[in-house]
């Protein structure tokens, strides 16, 4: 049995992947949340069942999804602690910030755990995800984690000690690219095209340039240097990006959310 503790935006978006991929199933999966219209909205629409409360959940279930805020944790690990101690399940955790150590120190160093970082292209089951586990995780948990993982995007098995940078990239720049998208977009309506016509060509431009990046195996850089003709449009647009400090704007947005997720 699996369960999620926290019914949240992510938590949402994971079960639901895990759903599609047709490798859980409804009737094995268990959530709680403390809003209970939440969790009872999320049941009615998916068909997964409700527990009474957090301890209740982690008694019934081989698995638990800790799908909470991080400043949430303390709570609810005080809560669930008894439990884990004595089922011994595998617990899961998306909570960004908080280090294995930080479980271990609430729960006992025995506890089985698997970090796990998605990030909210999990929605559309395009999420890229980052999994980690304590020394307790065995290779069948850590084979979970990366099934679990899979089914809502792709998935690396990375150090801890690699989590802030990949965090800073991979959870929060989709945020840093629907920025680009929409700035491309009202570029577009200023010379004519309507709206939802010129965010349509942005959101597939930038699609078509990620699986470019991700297929051909050609360094970004020399894919730049490929669509620059000489004397052409493309140049003018890059070195007016240059000129403005793109480059650099980029480089310091990954680094404020390095450094954010460093003091969480």
């Amino acid at each position: 049995m699996l369960g999620f503790i926290g019914t949240g935006n992510m938590a949402q978006a994971i079960l639901r992947g895990l759903l599609s991929s047709k490798h859980f199933d409804s009737t094995q999966i268990l959530v709680f949340d403390i809003l209970s219209e939440k969790a009872a909205a999320v049941a009615k629409e998916t068909g997964v069942r409700v527990a009474k409360d957090a301890a209740d959940l982690t008694a019934q279930c081989d698995t638990v999804v800790l799908a909470v805020k991080p400043q949430v944790l303390p709570d609810l690990l005080k809560e669930i602690k008894a439990t884990v101690s004595s089922k011994h399940p595998l617990l899961v955790t998306i909570a960004a910030g908080k280090p294995l150590s930080f479980y271990e120190a609430a729960l006992g160093d025995s506890i089985r755990l698997i970090r796990v970082m998605p990030n909210i292209n999990a929605v559309v089951g395009a999420a890229v995800c980052a999994y980690c586990g304590n020394a307790n995780a065995s290779s069948a948990d850590l084979a979970f984690a990366d099934k679990f993982c899979t089914a809502f995007g792709t998935a690396l098995q990375l150090p801890e000690t690699q989590f802030s940078a990949f965090s800073a990239l991979a959870g929060c720049s989709p945020a840093f690219v629907y920025l680009f998208i929409d700035a491309m977009a009202r570029a577009g309506v200023k010379y004519g095209l309507p709206k939802a016509q010129a965010l349509q060509i942005s959101a597939q431009a930038v699609l078509g340039s990620a699986k470019m990046v991700l297929e051909s195996g050609v360094h970004p850089q020399q894919l730049v240097d490929n669509v620059c003709s000489p004397g052409g449009t493309t140049i003018e647009g890059v070195l007016s990006l240059q000129k403005n400090g793109f480059e650099a704007a980029v480089a310091d947005a990954v680094r404020a959310a390095f450094e954010k997720d460093r003091l969480l």
